[in-house]
């Protein structure tokens, strides 16, 4: 018979208590959590001590971690046998001493049924665990993925910051399985301000920034010197709101469908920010994420370590301890080189929300706020670079289309002197209508309301529901709602409570409102621009800003989908300086 359990999350779990250096066990006998207790009896890195009861099994853990300054695991079978552990568990949890309880049972959905020896243990008391979860059977590789992350969650809140005790109820019911091997489970580390920090040893590394607040000039500097010393560059959409010398977005060839670009895969990759919504898919073998919440957050599912500290400290004490390499632009030199290959002609778009972003996002005065839309209007306004200085923001947190217009009046009440821009779609729009009957509505705003009369989201270029056509208009678009693209509701809504309205149905008309939309100066009342668009138009648009690399070469392709009078407007998506 072989070592190990055959049961996966038996198998993660050992193999990540090794990698964090848990190897004192005190078990107590049972049936459920005989692969474990089997598991780690025959390797001889665990020190197995064993208490049959289980009340004294915790409270000998207490007694022994506290001498030793190590953490202690536990191991009991279902029933009662971790109701018993509560005494002592409570003891760890005031004292901080790391206490490790793995509880075994099988599948929690007998829970309720009165089905022997299952009990609930979901919902631990509060004050007896710092955290805990539940490691369920593992069938696909998204299951091993959530494991992994859990279990190490877990491991990592046992010393974190003052430490203590953890519980992790592990199900299975693989009781006889066993096997030679053990799986090498991917461990994640936390490092904070006093730690030794690992070395990066990457040729080169990318910086990818989220949703993230503006930098301040101090941080941009401290970014910008590691990114010198590094070959760094920082991958950005616009709610980044970083503008320093490496910056680059790369959404547009992120979007790419006929050929993904190598640069996407990378050795180290640097998180900071928090949700971003340009859905850029890195394919980093490592991921270290710098966040002064310490959280584990594995966007990218190949998290190796987080970095417990603020943005500044991690960059400016890596770019200190470098001080004497010389400035290697190459990487960025590498990542502004393929996005030039992004050639097209902004102009041949239909009319579209993408048209509009490529018209006025290069235009919008300088030092502005600029709201963007969930989620049509989020990606092609990312699909533009917009001037240095701007605060680009967007509901990413929940991500949902509700908020939008309540978000930048209460953004433009607490500065008024900026011109704050909202774009969105109708849907959204009309689900936050009643914010703009505010008595304390600010005059520095100015919506872009893009009206297609649905959720246009849902009939888009590769989206599912776009499969069944004008079909889906009926539920899953929702369109028809909110007056079915009327020319005079919003008009009068909006005109009674004191705005400057104005429409556009075309390309021309919308021409005609730029220089109103787009001026510098302060206006007497806030300002709406309803712009009218079809489905077949924001459909097309998006497939051809999808579709402009292709193997053929991207110029060629370019002129294949643009005519012969395009290829006049390079968009490079780098940092406008």
């Amino acid at each position: 018979m072989g070592r190990y359990s055959a049961e996966k999350n038996v198998q993660l779990l050992i193999s990540l208590m090794k990698q964090h250096n848990i190897r004192k066990v005190i078990v107590s006998p049972g049936m459920k959590n005989m692969p474990f207790i089997a598991s780690v009896q025959y390797d001889p890195f665990f020190e197995v001590y064993s208490c049959v009861d289980e009340r004294s099994a915790a409270y000998m853990a207490c007694g022994l971690s506290v001498q030793s300054g190590e953490p202690v695991a536990l191991s009991c079978t279902g029933a009662t046998a971790s109701r018993n552990y509560i005494s002592a568990m409570t003891e760890a949890y005031y004292n901080n001493i790391p206490i490790l309880a793995i509880t075994s049972m099988s599948h929690p959905g007998e829970i309720g049924h009165l089905i022997p020896q299952i009990i609930d243990r979901s919902s631990p008391l509060k004050d007896i665990v710092k955290a805990h979860v539940q490691i369920d059977t593992i069938h696909t590789s998204k299951d091993e993925w959530d494991a992994n992350v859990k279990l190490n969650r877990a491991l990592l809140e046992l010393r974190h910051k003052n430490g203590g005790p953890v519980l992790i109820n592990l199900i299975g019911s693989n009781l006889t399985e066993f096997t030679d091997t053990l799986v090498q489970a991917r461990k994640i580390s936390r490092y904070g301000y006093e730690d030794e920090l690992p070395s990066i040893t990457a040729a080169s590394v990318a910086v990818f920034v989220g949703i993230h607040r503006p930098f301040s000039d101090k941080l941009t500097a401290a970014v910008d010197a590691f990114c010198a010393r590094y070959n760094g560059v920082v991958l950005c959409d616009n709610t980044s709101n970083y503008y320093g010398k490496y910056r680059v977005c790369p959404s547009l060839l992120s979007a790419q469908v006929q050929t993904k670009s190598k640069m996407f895969d990378m050795d180290l990759a640097i998180h900071i920010g928090d949700v971003s919504g340009s859905y850029i898919a890195l394919n980093a073998k490592k991921v270290w994420r710098v966040n002064p919440d310490g959280e584990v957050r594995d966007t990218f599912k190949t998290l190796d370590s987080v970095f417990e500290m603020s943005e500044y400290f991690f960059f400016k004490t890596y770019s200190d301890r470098a001080c004497d390499r010389p400035e290697k632009t190459a990487y960025l030199d590498e990542w502004k080189t393929e996005c030039e290959k992004l050639v097209f002609d902004a102009n041949a778009l239909p009319f579209s929300n993408a048209w509009i972003a490529g018209q006025v996002s290069d235009r919008i005065p300088e030092n502005s706020f600029l709201m963007l839309g969930i989620l049509n209007s989020l990606r092609n306004w990312n699909f533009f670079a917009i001037p240095n200085g701007i605060t680009c923001w967007s509901n990413t947190g929940g991500f949902g289309i509700d908020g939008l217009l309540s978000t930048t009046i209460g953004a433009a009440i607490a500065d008024p002197a900026t011109i704050h821009y909202v774009v969105l779609g109708d849907l959204a729009f009309f689900y936050d209508l009643n914010s703009l009957g505010n008595r304390h509505l600010p005059k520095n705003i100015r919506i872009i309301l893009v009206n297609n009369g649905r959720g246009v989201e849902f009939r888009n270029y590769r989206h599912p529901s776009a499969a069944f056509g004008e079909d889906a208009d009926l539920y899953m678009a929702a369109a028809g709602h909110f007056g079915n693209q009327s020319a005079d509701l919003v008009r009068h809504y909006v005109t009674d409570l004191g705005f400057h309205y104005a429409s556009a149905s075309t390309k021309e008309e919308f021409i005609q409102l730029e220089d109103q939309l787009l001026s510098p100066e302060a206006q007497d009342k806030p300002m709406l621009i309803e712009v009218f668009t079809e489905t077949e138009g924001e459909r097309k648009a998006l497939e051809m800003m999808s579709n402009i690399l292709h193997e053929k070469g991207a110029k060629q392709l370019a002129k294949s989908i643009l005519g012969k009078d395009g290829v006049k407007c390079v968009k490079n998506f780098l940092n406008r300086r």
